[in-house]
């Protein structure tokens, strides 16, 4: 494992192992993006996988909102995707201006041939997902210890939906079908997922994250119940598994965030599921988020990210109900969005709202007039 600089910021890991801290410390999801005139140009003419599979480019991006925001947020995360596992699986995957992500050829069914392929095909993560190892390492020097460094995976009932729908989708018709109609088939393709994300995340905490999130992206999209059939024992997979592998590899093991997007229903059992971080969308409650926690976990979130389309008015509004919902956040709260930064947001609004955080936490009391 390569030498880095001290981290001189250890606000953010200190709060994840569950310690009474100074403030709360913050980032945000998808801080490194196109929002950023800076990234515009960076990223150049190269696609967007292209910009991930280029270390030099996937550093320099992760690199720019910390250097913009210096000094108010405590996190960086590389920059990546989480389809880069399906692409180390064989499959084809696109990213489509103004459409997202393209699986040309997504899994039809467990007899169309291809699903044989993926669940035979033996993945080498380490060798097909270097590129981002590389950049996780080279990022970590970058960063000289300014503050530590996320490294991330799809959950596997996610980068499932993506597989199978071949993109995004509003009804996920495809995705739906396995499950209800081949689920035994769907279950193992699930956890062939689960297990190269343990070991993807091994590598990365190798590299060079101190931290480490499984993004859930379409969990909203099961029932309680299927959620904890084809969701829950697979994140739970990964928890349980990864200090194993960290362990075999003589790493240190590092905190563990679970983002279930839109899965409310199941915060009591995310608590119980092996993390030390329960991320939270913006349609929780914080208090009633952290009335279940009870203390469990730690909380990241989770203000609505089109706050950032608003004013400062409704920004510092936003910012004073989830300082109080957390309490304060001197203990089990990292500051966060419910969701990644969205395309078209003002750079200064998000500037604004790292402040805010930071004015509405610094005092014993916190003000509740608006400025």
């Amino acid at each position: 494992m390569a030498e880095f600089d001290v981290l001189k910021n250890d606000l953010l890991l200190r709060t994840a192992r569950g310690e009474r801290v100074e403030r709360p410390p913050i980032w945000v999801m998808r801080q490194a993006g196109r929002y950023l005139p800076e990234y515009h140009q960076a990223k150049g003419n190269n696609d967007f996988f292209a910009c991930c599979r280029s270390p030099e480019i996937a550093s320099t991006l992760t690199l720019q909102p910390i250097d913009r925001y210096d000094g108010l947020i405590d996190a960086a995360i590389i920059f990546s995707d989480i389809l880069v596992i399906p692409q180390a699986m064989g499959m084809t995957v696109e990213m489509l201006d103004k459409k997202g992500p393209h699986f040309p050829d997504p899994l039809k069914s467990p007899t169309d041939g291809q699903y044989e392929q993926v669940m035979d095909r033996k993945v080498d993560v380490a060798q097909e997902l270097d590129y981002v190892y590389k950049a996780i390492t080279m990022t970590r020097h970058k960063l000289k210890g300014r503050v530590p460094l996320y490294g991330f995976c799809g959950a596997p009932w996610t980068l499932l939906c993506y597989m199978v729908e071949g993109g995004g989708s509003k009804l996920f018709v495809q995705v739906k079908t396995w499950i209800y109609k081949y689920p035994n088939k769907s279950k193992k393709l699930l956890q062939k997922i689960a297990e190269l994300c343990v070991e993807y995340l091994a590598l990365q905490v190798k590299a060079g994250a101190q931290i480490v999130q499984v993004f859930d992206s379409w969990a909203a999209e099961l029932s309680p119940a299927s959620f904890k059939e084809f969701a829950l024992p697979y994140l739970r997979h990964i928890s349980e598994h990864l200090p194993q592998r960290l362990q075999e590899l003589r790493l240190e093991s590092v905190p563990m965030v679970v983002f279930a997007k839109g899965a409310w229903y199941a915060l009591d059992d995310l608590c119980d599921s092996g993390y030390q971080v329960v991320g939270l969308d913006w349609l929780q409650d914080p208090a009633e988020a952290v009335r279940i926690a009870n203390g469990r976990v730690v909380l990241q979130g989770n203000a609505d990210p089109g706050v950032l389309y608003g004013d400062k008015e409704a920004i510092t509004t936003v910012v004073q109900n989830m300082v109080e919902g957390f309490a304060g956040g001197k203990q089990g709260w990292i500051a966060n969005l419910g969701h990644g930064v969205t395309p078209f947001v003002n750079p200064d609004n998000l500037k604004f709202f790292f402040k805010e955080i930071h004015r509405c936490t610094a005092a014993e009391n916190r003000p509740s007039t608006k400025v």
